[in-house]
């Protein structure tokens, strides 16, 4: 069967269409790899440390897991929080943005129940909390963001404070919908039952990396001159004592003239780094091969000395 050049050109276009991945440019750009698994392996840290202080706190053995960290819009964050859950929005130091500490309402009810001496129950209602319940709340996660700065390592700011508690997803406006977040999704288990939860972080704490960076390459350089020194390869001379001549002296010189030079006999010879002289040497031999023998080293002269 003969294929026409029209159909097969066809054909060619429907599929360097169909291979074409269509970009959203409204998405919050991606973590890289390097970021993703730095902030992955300090979010375990800060779920182990947690989960001890949680289990001291409510008087019940709690386990928290890291299931994903990723980067999103707060839109998106948003729409997949459930209408109705816990919010601690806190607040960072001399900074307008927010982050969020979220776990189901029932969870943190039972908390509070559990941190006053009470037995928890699987059926507590989605409700408000009172100021005492909040006060409580409060407290447990300002533990929490302790231990999460300091798993960080530099992070996040130190100073975050807890600045208020919101209960509707939807309705909390800790960011605008398209600015990009970071966000951990958490489970969470105690008394038998598994819930999920998540931590919201602004963006902006991935500079931290850049200053991570830096820092680290101010304290590498140092390291780095003097490796590179201690490579270089450098001249090493064997001489006389110099003595100072005329032009018309050196001009004057021909084979078989004696010039004398004001290094006694007897007096080892100088050897030079560069106009440096690091030791005194006797001549000797090495096979057939002129070498030296170091006599002496001299010692290195303190720059107070030099200057006096």
């Amino acid at each position: 069967m003969v294929m026409d050049d029209g159909v097969r050109s066809r054909a060619r276009a429907e599929t360097a269409i169909a291979d074409v991945e269509v970009y959203d440019f409204g998405r919050a750009a991606t973590l890289s790899r390097e970021h993703a698994r730095t902030l992955e392996l300090a979010f375990e840290t800060f779920a182990r440390q947690w989960s001890a202080q949680l289990s001291g706190k409510i008087h019940v053995r709690a386990t928290i897991a890291v299931e994903h960290v990723g980067m999103l819009t707060y839109g998106e964050y948003a729409q997949s929080l459930p209408t109705t859950t816990t919010m601690i929005v806190c607040a960072l130091p001399d900074s307008d943005e927010r982050m969020i500490v979220q776990v189901p309402i029932p969870t943190a009810t039972s908390w509070i129940v559990q941190m006053v001496g009470g037995r928890s129950t699987s059926t507590a209602e989605d409700r408000t909390f009172t100021p005492i319940e909040q006060a409580l709340i409060r407290s447990l996660i300002a533990d929490a963001i302790d231990h999460l700065t300091g798993s960080l390592d530099g992070l996040l700011p130190a100073g975050v404070t807890v600045a208020g508690i919101q209960y509707s997803s939807q309705f909390a406006q800790v960011a605008a919908a398209g600015e990009p977040v970071i966000v951990a999704r958490l489970s969470m288990r105690h008394g038998g039952r598994t819930v999920p939860a998540s931590i919201m972080l602004p963006a902006s704490v991935l500079a931290g990396f850049a200053v991570r960076a830096s820092d680290a390459d101010r304290t590498e350089t140092p390291g780095l001159v003097r490796r590179q020194v201690e490579a270089a390869p450098v001249e090493v001379a064997l001489r006389l004592a110099p003595r100072t001549v005329l032009p018309r002296e050196v001009l004057d010189l021909a084979v078989g003239d004696l010039l004398p030079l004001p290094h006694a006999a007897d007096r080892p010879l100088l050897l030079t780094v560069g106009d440096q002289t690091v030791a005194t040497a006797a001549v000797g031999s090495a096979g057939a091969r002129l070498a030296c023998v170091v006599t002496a080293t001299v010692p290195e002269t303190a720059p107070a000395q030099e200057s006096a």
